[in-house]
């Protein structure tokens, strides 16, 4: 949770500042949009000891928006969520697991660290960088997914993954900003590939 949803009186004002200078980007929001990416470069499912195991690399780029609002002090929270889904050949592919993956990124300017923070987890990682922030939440290690015995060796499974930048977890009036800036949000596309047998 961001330090502006934990004590909004306190920070009103700062938010206010920041709905402002996000607004005056408005004659730029369509540069702004393109400036910004998600690529997801890779993605793998690796069995062991009967376990499937996520490991991906996403190139994470922060359009004009997004930067400006993480320099203001609002948290970003990017979601990955995993699709594992049965091929069915006369029907549309059935979803067998849908997980999400939470991760908070956060400015602090007294410190000038950018913090990772794994919300399914609690893990928490700081960052001289942002470049290096970024990096690492574009960098997944053996993330389990679902147990090789839930899947049946007969059929084929297809292993589907995006990652999204979500502003559902923007302070209340922040949220304003979809109304102006309704395609700033940044997602990849699916990245989708086939589990051998």
């Amino acid at each position: 949770m961001s330090m502006l949803a934990k004590m909004p009186g306190q920070h009103s004002g700062t938010i206010i500042a920041v709905l402002v200078a996000l607004l005056s980007l408005c004659p730029v929001s369509a540069q702004a949009a393109k400036k910004g990416d998600f690529v997801i470069q890779a993605a793998s499912a690796d069995e062991v000891d009967g376990v499937y195991y996520l490991n991906a690399t996403i190139d994470y780029e922060l359009n004009d928006i997004a930067l400006e609002a993480l320099a203001r002090g609002v948290s970003l929270t990017f979601e990955l969520r995993i699709d594992v889904r049965r091929v069915q050949r006369w029907r549309p592919d059935k979803s067998i697991a849908d997980l999400l993956q939470l991760y908070e990124l956060r400015y602090h300017a007294l410190s000038e660290r950018y913090v990772v923070l794994n919300l399914n987890s609690g893990e928490q990682q700081t960052f001289l960088t942002l470049a290096a922030a970024l990096l690492y939440l574009g960098d997944i290690r053996e993330l389990p997914v679902i147990d090789r015995a839930l899947l049946n060796p007969k059929r084929d499974y297809v292993f589907r993954i995006r990652s999204v930048l979500d502003i559902r977890s923007f302070p209340g009036p922040l949220r304003v900003l979809d109304v102006f800036f309704g395609d700033w949000r940044l997602t990849s596309d699916w990245y989708r590939w086939r589990l051998p047998r």
